[in-house]
């Protein structure tokens, strides 16, 4: 599931609406969406995979998940109507031991019905914050297992000052995806 999300992130055109933005008092939350039509250029039934082109002309693969029992409507030519949703929150939490969660949810069209579905990811890391440069806004944390996680901190986002080298922050990334073929 997580391959179709970012295989689909890759074709889209990245021209987001404007973010959310909360702030709140030890953290902060930025959202966008991006809404986009995809095209389908082939299907591959035995293999469930489907080639999809985005409105850039960039193409990608995308592994349909077994659940998935509309595949026999799709076909090049087909549209689909994306819905891209991406939040992450930020919170500082001094002390704590470094950890991670993730998460995941389907929700596909009943069999019959205009294939589409919903797909959410979220992933929570608590971390240390290895570095920050507070002129680029960049945040490095490193997880729980040893790997670096640069985090980019919104222009909204104003206790940036208040995380220091050495400090325990929790960060939680939230991508959904939302599909629908439109019917011509």
């Amino acid at each position: 599931m997580q391959s179709v999300l970012l295989s689909v992130i890759g074709i889209l055109s990245f021209a987001l609406t404007s973010p959310v933005i909360a702030q709140e008092k030890s953290g902060a939350v930025a959202a966008a969406a991006i809404d986009t039509i995809v095209t389908v250029v082939d299907v591959d039934r035995e293999k469930r995979t489907v080639i999809v082109r985005g409105p850039q002309g960039r193409e990608v693969s995308i592994n349909v998940p077994p659940e998935a029992q509309n595949l026999d409507q799709v076909h090049p030519g087909a549209r689909f109507k994306v819905r891209y949703l991406e939040s992450v929150a930020v919170s500082i939490r001094k002390g704590g031991a470094a950890s991670s969660s993730a998460g995941h949810s389907v929700k596909l069209a009943p069999k019959g019905d205009v294939p589409g579905g919903i797909m959410v990811n979220t992933l929570q890391i608590v971390g240390v914050v290895e570095s920050i440069d507070y002129g680029s806004r960049l945040v490095s944390v490193r997880g729980p297992e040893g790997k670096l996680l640069n985090i980019k901190a919104d222009d909204e986002v104003q206790d940036l000052e208040q995380i220091q080298t050495g400090d325990t922050i929790s960060v939680e990334y939230t991508e959904s995806l939302a599909m629908r073929m439109i019917k011509d």
